[in-house]
């Protein structure tokens, strides 16, 4: 077993239900060579309550499963760097963001980059397997790690569901390329304030939590049938 396969054993052990690896040359501010994407998907009964918008248990679960990604990836970064290789995995209290609530190396970044998805009109992470229904993380190396294709252009096509059904009517159809600005395909501010509006409204929460573009994804949708079908 080689360096790569033996450190995504690790993240799969750990609870990664996808992992992949890609190069990070050419991103800006980047000291990091390679990039490490991990993701967990959300279970079914909570995709399906957010089509009708956000609940407390999708506010509960959104904190257990970064607690899950913290995990995994702090799993990694010991495993490399156990290896000699430098590694930083970017943990929840790492991550810092300026005030457009971006950070330096996006975890959309790093997934697009290790092959695991296209970002949707709905400007999250679209994956083949789940949708956008993920959480996502990433761990930053110099490790000589095989790398994955990745993904450049959207391949959302002619959908349009999240951007219907956006409560704040925040997204602009727009299918994305990679190094598009975030402005291009969501209005970041209205989805921001629509979100804390019906959170609260819904659950008596103020925080910023929706769900209803990635519930809605024709992607997530396919998911949710091949739960069904098991």
């Amino acid at each position: 077993m080689n360096l790569t396969e033996e450190l995504k054993k690790i993240l799969f052990e750990k609870g990664a239900d996808l992992a992949g690896v890609g190069s990070l040359k050419g991103v800006k501010n980047c000291q990091f060579q390679t990039g490490v994407s991990v993701a967990v998907a959300l279970p079914g009964n909570v995709i399906l309550d957010l089509q009708d918008g956000p609940t407390e248990e999708y506010y509960h679960l959104y904190g257990t499963l970064n607690e899950k990604l913290n995990q995994i990836v702090t799993a990694g970064e010991a495993f490399l760097k156990a290896q000699g290789y430098e590694a930083y995995a970017q943990t929840t209290d790492r991550v810092v963001v300026n005030e457009e609530n971006i950070s330096p190396i996006p975890h959309k970044t790093v997934a697009t980059r290790a092959g695991l998805g296209w970002i949707g009109k709905n400007c999250l992470l679209v994956t083949p397997q789940y949708g956008s229904a993920v959480r996502i993380s990433s761990l930053l190396t110099n490790a000589p790690l095989g790398e994955e294709e990745p993904i450049l252009k959207s391949r959302c096509g002619g959908c349009r569901a999240c951007v219907e059904h956006c409560p704040a009517q925040a997204l602009k159809g727009t299918l994305w390329e990679a190094g598009m600005p975030r402005k291009e395909i969501v209005d970041a501010e209205a989805c921001y304030q629509k979100q804390l509006e019906i959170m609260y409204e819904r659950t008596g929460i103020r925080t910023d939590l929706c769900g209803k573009c990635f519930a809605v994804c024709t992607y997530t949708q396919k998911y949710l049938q091949s739960l069904s079908e098991e």
